[in-house]
């Protein structure tokens, strides 16, 4: 597999939004599993990581509370809020448009 792919602006968003659609998860499952659904293809470091995370629970998207993690260690787990779940429709149809403005630009320009 080759290199992984730099994020778009707004894409991590999105990303952590539909990761969490799915279930509750502590920060480092939420970029596993970004990573592991993209088959390695997207790797999201810490550092971009928790700064969205924070950013998502100031915007209300998403909320926090404080857990046991599989390997019994204190976790932070994200779970998407009623808010959150109405954002990932506005981001989703965002994604969809920008993809396929993209798409037809690639195969006509």
């Amino acid at each position: 597999m080759g290199k992984p792919i730099d994020l778009l602006q707004g894409t991590l968003d999105l990303l952590i939004l539909k990761t969490l659609a799915l279930e509750p998860m502590h920060g480092w499952g939420i970029s596993q599993r970004i990573q592991q659904v993209s088959r390695d293809s997207l790797q999201v470091q810490q550092g971009s990581l928790y700064p969205a995370l924070h950013r998502l629970e100031q915007q209300g998207w998403i909320a926090a509370e404080w857990g046991a993690s599989e390997n019994n260690r204190r976790a932070k787990y994200y779970r998407l809020t009623t808010s959150g779940r109405k954002q990932l429709e506005v981001e989703t149809a965002k994604w969809a448009r920008l993809s396929a403005a993209v798409a037809q630009i690639l195969e006509t320009a």
